[in-house]
């Protein structure tokens, strides 16, 4: 069983819309980019995490957010369909030796628009994906169905990685239930914006204290339509420590973590023993 996992967050701006008379283009650009980022860290990290909604835009309003909705993974057993993002995202993991969580749109088969995470491996294997099921106010909303299952624990290599989405971790049953269930590392795709930089400051490091689990919060910086994304992307230990972070500039945000740190941490902080679950 591996006893450290090298991750890389990825704290982009966002692309602005790329359109021609032949379409939007913007899903394609942002393949793009993805492909030659995990060409960049190849060899060194095996773990890349992307902003919220990375490959076709945060905010970018209900039509938009649909038009560029990738069809539902729903069973992770079965390939996905060629040329969809999954397909493409897929072939970019095995060419380059790189596991990724992203961020895209899906859409159901009742034409349900979901926010999603999804994890691929290194082999180009989908292992899991999680709809958003916390919507942040009118801009969630207007875009997004919430999602009625419970976020996932995944095993990834030895780790057991939980997946949320920037909001939910602000909501501190969410991080708990997948520690609980053993997760080991809690990946946030994200999209905060600045006014709201107190998350990263204050929430997140009692996240992963509280639950003695590493942290990964990818942001975006830079502005997209009216909103301004803060960064301040982190990966923080089971203690709450910073292992690695940045400012508000574009970066890549990497960092070893140890499993190690894990068991010293819950040796220190008992809570998820001590828990009284008859009042819970």
């Amino acid at each position: 069983m591996p006893e450290t996992l090298t991750i890389a967050l990825w704290q982009c701006e966002p692309l602005p819309p790329v359109e021609s008379l032949l379409g939007d283009h913007t899903v394609a650009e942002n393949l793009e980019r993805l492909d030659a980022k995990m060409a960049e860290v190849a060899g060194t990290v095996e773990l890349l995490v992307t902003p919220e909604m990375f490959v076709g835009g945060y905010n970018v309003g209900a039509e938009a957010a649909r038009l560029r909705a990738d069809p539902a993974l729903r069973d992770m057993t079965v390939p996905p369909v060629d040329g969809s993002v999954a397909d493409a995202v897929s072939h970019m993991c095995a060419k380059h030796g790189v596991a990724v969580v992203y961020g895209c749109a899906e859409i159901a088969d009742d034409g349900s628009v979901y926010n999603t995470a999804r994890l691929v491996d290194a082999t180009g294997t989908h292992l899991g994906s999680h709809h958003k099921t916390h919507l942040f106010g009118e801009l969630d909303r207007e875009m997004f169905t919430a999602g009625a299952d419970r976020a996932p624990v995944i095993e990834f290599g030895g780790w057991h990685i939980g997946l949320l989405i920037c909001y939910e971790v602000e909501f501190p049953e969410m991080a708990r239930s997948l520690a609980a269930r053993g997760a080991d590392l809690v990946c946030v795709p994200t999209a905060n914006m600045a006014q709201y930089n107190d998350v990263q400051r204050v929430l997140l490091p009692a996240r992963a204290l509280e639950n003695q689990v590493f942290l990964a919060y990818a942001n975006g910086v830079g502005t997209e339509g009216d909103i301004t994304y803060g960064g301040l992307s982190t990966i923080l230990g089971p203690t709450g420590m910073s292992v690695a972070d940045r400012g508000g500039a574009p970066d890549l945000v990497t960092a070893t973590i140890v499993r190690t740190d894990i068991k010293r941490a819950r040796g220190q902080f008992c809570y998820l023993d001590d828990v009284n679950r008859d009042v819970h």
